[in-house]
């Protein structure tokens, strides 16, 4: 074999080793390729997971129960303790003691009332007549918050008393310095006994609803007692009533003083646990 012969042959082999590396190395490429993209899919798997996670949580805690603010007093002082001795004997002199109405939950509504009558004999007599009512409202998700309800309560209260059949002379005025809110409703009830003179003081305070029904008159013969004295003692009877359900809790709340910051507007058909007509309604007087 001469010596161009062994160069070639010599070029030949050097040329396929070289192919032969190439070849190989294209061929590890792919692998390397693939593998690093399983990797990369697997990584973006779990941050997709955990993104749609803490997605979800913060949805969950975006929406949380609707609430509504707790109600400020929570029970109501006894009804036939809330008065004074010495406004009893102003107003109601011959009443003994007071009668308790009936009620399911003294602490959601509570009512007493007094029955005064003076006899003089031929020189005719006395009549005197006392309730205090109170209703006490809760807080309700759906219906709305406790003060929210007793305004709407305390609105009706007022136009019921406005709107009594037979009543004459019919008036109205605000009375300051009784709870959130108060109203005096005042009239005459012509009756076969005599001319009762009507008066009827409607209060707020927070979450209760304080109703006082003060009326007389004078019976066979005697002189009709006067409007004015008479609505001078309901109110006071109102205030105390008020007084004694902020004491009854503590203190807490406006026992006197300022007006609501948000009066109601309308009248609500619907206050809280349906109380009783007799809550609010008592008869104008007793023969």
């Amino acid at each position: 074999m001469s010596e161009g012969t062994m160069q070639r042959r010599v070029q030949r082999d050097q040329r396929a080793k070289r192919l032969n590396r190439v070849l190989a190395g294209a061929a590890a490429v792919p692998v390397m390729l693939v593998a690093a993209g399983c990797s990369s899919d697997s990584g973006s798997g779990d941050s997709a997971d955990k993104a749609a996670g803490a997605g979800a949580s913060a949805s969950a805690s975006a929406s949380p129960s609707p609430t509504v603010q707790a109600a400020a007093y929570s029970k109501l002082p006894e009804a036939c303790k809330v008065l004074s001795k010495k406004t009893l004997e102003d107003l109601a002199p011959k009443a003994k003691s007071g009668k308790e109405g009936n009620s399911d939950d003294i602490s959601t509504r509570a009512s007493c009332s007094w029955d005064s009558l003076d006899n003089n004999g031929v020189k005719g007599s006395q009549f005197r007549w006392l309730n205090v009512s109170m209703l006490r409202f809760e807080s309700d998700a759906a219906r709305g918050s406790a003060d929210k309800l007793a305004q709407e309560y305390y609105a009706k209260q007022v136009q019921d008393a406005q709107a009594v059949e037979g009543a004459k002379a019919t008036a109205s005025e605000p009375v300051t310095g009784t709870g959130d809110q108060a109203t005096a409703v005042h009239y005459d009830l012509k009756k076969r006994e005599g001319t009762f003179k009507q008066q009827t003081v409607v209060a707020r305070v927070e979450n209760v609803v304080v109703t006082v029904d003060y009326n007389g008159a004078g019976l066979a013969g005697d002189k009709t007692p006067s409007g004015k004295d008479l609505l001078k003692d309901a109110k006071k009877a109102a205030e105390e009533a008020v007084a004694a359900v902020s004491e009854a809790n503590g203190g807490g709340g406006k026992a006197s003083g300022a007006p609501s910051k948000s009066p109601s507007k309308s009248s609500s058909k619907s206050p809280s646990k349906s109380p009783s007509k007799d809550a609010s309604k008592k008869p104008v007087a007793k023969s």
